[in-house]
Parts: structure tokens; sequence; C-alpha cells
């Protein structure tokens, strides 16, 4: 919880000093935003360390406007570490009926630059993934239009459980596909399965399939990216 104040006083976005703290990551003032700077801290000494391999980083928030969970995920310029970040929520979305897919979308928004997403896409190496988790204040879809199912406590653990269990099942299949075959004629080299997730739920504009915009890393790091 990086807005404790503010979530406090009932205020679900901005902290008590008036900051949307979802837009200050590149330059985090140790007095203004001091949980921002405490966090990124945090996060560069673990990414800084040789002994920790620094693999997700999650900022999960609530959504006021759309329905079901969904993600926000980066742009990069390797099309190869583009499609493999869009495994985990290809994944969920086979292990939540309240996530979707079709809502998920991968961008660079430059009104997104200030965001943990944006900035830690831009300032951790290839082998991180940074996420925004979006869920509905208010309900998910299941089945048409018009079946709206209202969140409940229950609920939002239940998605979280979900999570958890993806998370399982990303290593799973990590390790079958990493694992070395058998040297015999035959034997061809692995690739990372295609997830298809059937289930269209929410509304949304989703660019997993679009391929990535031509923008060098090292421009992306100038640019301090980070996102919601």
């Amino acid at each position: 919880m990086l807005n404790p104040d503010g979530v406090y006083l009932g205020n679900y976005r901005c902290s008590l000093m008036g900051f949307d703290l979802n837009r200050h990551w590149a330059n985090p003032s140790p007095w203004a935003h001091p949980t921002l700077h405490g966090v990124k801290q945090l996060i560069i000494e673990m990414y800084n360390n040789p002994k920790i391999n620094l693999e997700f980083y999650i900022d999960i928030h609530a959504h006021s406007t759309m329905m079901n969970g969904f993600m926000y995920g980066n742009i990069f310029e390797d099309e190869e570490r583009f499609q493999r970040q869009a495994v985990f929520p290809k994944l969920l979305c086979q292990n939540a009926e309240d996530f979707s897919y079709s809502s998920t979308s991968f961008n660079r928004d430059a009104v997104k630059a200030g965001t943990g997403r944006r900035f830690l896409g831009g300032l951790l190496n290839d082998t991180s993934y940074c996420y925004t988790l979006e869920v509905s204040f208010y309900s998910y879809i299941l089945g048409g239009p018009n079946s709206a199912v209202p969140y409940t406590e229950e609920a939002y653990m239940k998605l979280g459980r979900n999570v958890a269990r993806t998370f399982l099942d990303y290593y799973r299949l990590n390790s079958s596909v990493e694992r070395p075959l058998a040297p015999t004629p035959k034997t061809r080299k692995e690739k990372l399965p295609l997830f298809k997730c059937t289930t269209q739920r929410g509304q949304g504009n989703s660019h997993a399939g679009g391929k990535p915009e031509k923008r060098s890393q090292a421009h992306l790091k100038d640019q301090s990216l980070s996102t919601r």
C-alpha cells in the first residue's frame, strides 16, 4: 500500500498532499513521495544485487470505469520480449473467469510516462516483466454484456489466488520449455507455445496482438518510462 494517508482519508488516487503517486516514479521526492522513494530504492538495490533475479513487478490498482480485471503492459523494440510479456496475462485469463485479456493493453502513452510500470519497464533488463493489474471497482462480466456480477471482498481475494496460481503455471511452463532435450537426430528446438484465451470478457482497446513501435531501449530509459 503506497498511498496509506490518502486512502485513510477516502482519497483512492491522490496522497494527503494531493499527489497522484503513480505519476512520480521517475524522480520521487523523499519528502513529498516517501513511499515511492523507498520502494524505488529497494527495487534498485534488488536489481543490482547479483544474488537476486528480479523477474516481476506488478502494480495493483482499482479502476473506476471499466469492468473485470485486466492488465497494462509495455511496448518494446525487441519483438520477442514483447511477445514473452503477453504470456503471463494470457495464462491469468485461463485461470480467472473475471480477468479480460481483450481489455489488456500494451502501450507507451505519454500520459503514463511517470507510472511504475513504464519507468521500471525502461530501467530493468529484458528478463523482468512489469505490469499494472487493474480491477474494476464495480463488477465483472460473465456470459454476455447484461450479466454483470458485482465484485465482493471474496471475489477480489479469489482473483488474488488466481494470480498466485498463474505464477505456478508460468514457472512450470518455463521449466518444461527450458529443459534440455535428448540429443537425437530428429529433435527440434522447442519454442514457447502460443496461448489463446477463448473467453472474451469486458470492453476496451487491446493492443496485445499488435507489433511494438520501433523505438530504442535507450530512448525508453531517457524518457523515464513508467505507466499505470
